[in-house]
């Protein structure tokens, strides 16, 4: 006999939502799997590879669009079944921390390094001509950089780094691992061989120097540099508003329940579309105890589709949920 007089608590209560982003295949548009049935385990403090864990977000909030319409029949019209028509979905949120893959989901278009410059270079809003970059060596790692012992002394604990190699003039998706800018023309870059580097999302900061080595503080989220990767020091990170590139990227957003259990909101392919359900501020700014104020960056993002492979149906997002152990199934 099942005793229904009693059932196991089955309310996920936790205290924020946590937000992973990977990056999207700009070429084939292929996104950044989260398979519930191998992920269900995804550890929120060492996410798997090439999952950036971007922190706590608050403010979280999903809308649906897509429309259901009535299938009417008959000559009284009546109503005798539905379907979907149009799939939109949106989701917005604040990001309680700010970082280079934070902002340029916020800003949406083309987020860049501002390089070291030259001091004799003319000022530019995005960076004037940057100091020469230094050749990163073989045996390179994502979290070591071997640059020799003559360059080692151009760097010194805490600097920031970009790594990348070249732009030698090519059009397309430029940046390792993760699109940072799409190049039209290259007529536009006005042969800047530092242009990856600007936009590149190939960022560390240098926790610990060698005789010949630069070691980072987090892995490089492009991974060990490729062949003919070079690194320059980063002073700023900075956005704008305008430009052609938009950002895409698979996001995960994980409620880590108090009383055991998940809630995983899986978007594959997520684009920052600028429309937003109460007004176009890109900070929120909330007061702790005047006049000190916390600044969070807003963000709203469009769902863009793509095919389930186990039954060919469009889809716009997934949620999971993974019942504690002691919970009720319904």
């Amino acid at each position: 006999m099942t005793n229904t007089g009693m059932r196991a608590g089955m309310v996920p209560i936790g205290r924020r939502l946590r937000a992973y982003f990977a990056p999207v295949d700009r070429e084939t548009g292929k996104a950044t799997p989260f398979d519930p049935a191998k992920h269900g385990v995804f550890l929120l403090d060492a996410p798997p590879t090439p999952w950036i864990d971007l922190g706590w977000i608050e403010n979280f909030a999903r809308r649906s669009g897509t429309l259901v319409e009535p299938l009417r029949a008959g000559t009284r019209g009546a109503v005798s079944g539905q379907y979907r028509g149009e799939l939109e979905a949106l989701v917005e949120f604040d990001f309680r921390e700010w970082g280079k893959v934070q902002m340029a989901l916020s800003g949406g278009s083309e987020h860049m390094n501002v390089l070291a410059a030259d001091p004799n270079a003319d000022a530019q809003a995005s960076g004037g001509s940057a100091l020469p970059a230094v050749g990163v060596l073989p045996g390179s790692s994502a979290v070591e950089l071997v640059v020799g012992a003559g360059a080692v002394g151009s760097f010194s604990k805490g600097d920031l780094v970009a790594v990348d190699v070249d732009y030698q003039q090519q059009s397309g998706y430029v940046g390792s691992a993760i699109a940072g800018a799409y190049v039209s023309d290259p007529v536009n870059v006005k042969h800047d061989i530092d242009f990856v580097r600007r936009v590149t999302f190939s960022v560390g900061r240098v926790a610990e120097t060698t005789s010949t080595s630069l070691l980072l503080a987090q892995p490089l989220p492009a991974g060990a540099p490729v062949l003919g990767a070079a690194v320059q020091r980063v002073v700023a990170f900075v956005d704008r508003e305008g430009g052609a590139f938009f950002q895409e990227w698979s996001a995960l957003f994980v409620l880590e329940a108090e009383s055991g259990g998940r809630v995983c909101f899986y978007y594959p392919r997520l684009t920052p579309c600028g429309q937003k359900a109460s007004d176009d501020q890109r900070e929120t700014i909330s007061e702790i105890s005047a006049p000190i104020h916390s600044i969070a960056l807003h963000a709203t993002f469009r769902a863009l589709a793509v095919k389930d492979e186990n039954d060919s149906a469009l889809a716009l997002y997934y949620r999971s949920y993974f019942p504690a152990a002691t919970a009720s199934v319904y």
